[in-house]
């Protein structure tokens, strides 16, 4: 297991095939106290041998590279030597981001152009936020994350129908930040597809992901996904995923429970925002709603996971063992705002056990 403290040095390595970029992105890290470039790579040819001699500790990447791109670096870093890895993204690049998170980036920044222009300093302040997370991730949980196939749940004996008294719960309320994108395909394509509640889902990620993430886990899910629209009716057995740059909230109207998309508060750290999701979601389902809290930076979704239990519904969080950041479970943990503390693989199952209790 490797966690990095406030005190230890992070070792960076940058590996883009713009000069540019090398530079900026290098000052960049070389003026967070704590961080040490050990180096710069023009692509993953040059970057293979540097990362066997150096070590890094960090290593932020480009995709598009002459010889041999990024997700073939990435494909042999996390085989030989698993490592924390930030994309720079070119913008319009969603879906090659979300296949490199897929082979074990943790995190990502979408730079503006690929024109060389002052505009590329917005990068700044973001890949300084995405320092503050490394510090508290575990790569070993990543790696794991990568060889590991999630078991079928055997269908029930008898189809389980919504209005059944058997199904406890109408809602499973999901929110999900660093390392959630693959935590969220691990649990979602192991639901069936006679999964008797709606599943909401909030992953914090920018305008544009969000439409292409929801798709992806929708070619790898039974269960219908989609990014949620205004007005969309929460149905059994769908998945509505929040659209970056706003928040999905609740509310009751004639047609049945509806998505309302909702712009940002003054106090919104992240956005779409889980708390938002998770207490509208308290305050109309009560105890039939399940919240579900996954790996992530920060402290969104300790105050919906504490709307959700005050209101006898039903509250897990992903466990420390495997959670990529235990930021956000732990808060929620730490503030007895959850029942049960359980690991990624077997969350599924835990749903399912919660949603269609046994009888007897």
């Amino acid at each position: 297991m490797k966690v990095h403290s406030t005190t230890d040095t992070i070792r960076a390595l940058v590996v883009d095939d713009s000069a540019y970029l090398r530079r900026l992105i290098s000052s960049t890290l070389s003026a967070i106290p704590g961080v040490h470039v050990v180096g710069t790579a023009f692509n993953g040819t040059d970057a293979i041998p540097m990362t066997l001699r150096l070590k890094p500790d960090l290593i932020t990447l480009d995709l598009e590279m002459p010889q041999m791109n990024g997700y073939t670096f990435l494909r042999w870093l996390m085989q030989e030597q698993p490592t924390s890895t930030i994309i720079v993204s070119s913008e319009g690049g969603e879906e090659n981001v979300l296949k490199a998170l897929e082979l074990g980036a943790v995190d990502f920044i979408v730079k503006p152009t690929r024109r060389i222009t002052p505009e590329l300093n917005v990068i700044r302040d973001v890949l300084i936020e995405k320092i503050r997370i490394l510090r508290n991730l575990r790569i070993d949980n990543v790696k794991r994350r990568l060889v590991w196939q999630p078991p079928e749940i055997p269908a029930p004996a008898c189809p389980v129908s919504p209005t059944q008294k058997g199904s406890s719960i109408d809602l499973v309320a999901i929110g999900a930040s660093t390392g959630g994108p693959p935590a969220l395909q691990t649990i979602l394509s192991q639901l069936p597809e006679d999964f008797p509640a709606t599943v909401t889902v909030v992953q914090h990620m920018p305008p544009k992901f969000t439409r292409y993430f929801s798709q992806r886990l929708n070619d790898s899910c039974r269960l219908p996904v989609k990014e949620a629209e205004e007005g969309d009716i929460l149905l059994p057995g769908r998945v509505l995923v929040a659209p970056g740059g706003a928040n999905m909230v609740l509310r009751q109207a004639s047609a049945g429970i509806v998505v309302a998309l909702a712009p940002p508060s003054p106090e919104d750290k992240y956005t779409p925002s889980v708390n938002a999701m998770m207490q509208s979601a308290a305050e109309l389902f009560g105890k039939r709603v399940l919240g579900v809290l996954l790996t992530g930076m920060g402290d969104d979704g300790r105050i919906g996971m504490g709307a959700i239990k005050a209101a006898n519904g039903r509250a897990i969080a992903e466990s420390e063992e495997t959670a990529i950041v235990f930021g956000m479970p732990g808060e929620a943990v730490r503030a007895g705002a959850v029942d049960q503390v359980v690991p990624l693989d077997k969350i599924a199952r835990r749903i399912w056990s919660i949603c269609v209790p046994r009888e007897g």
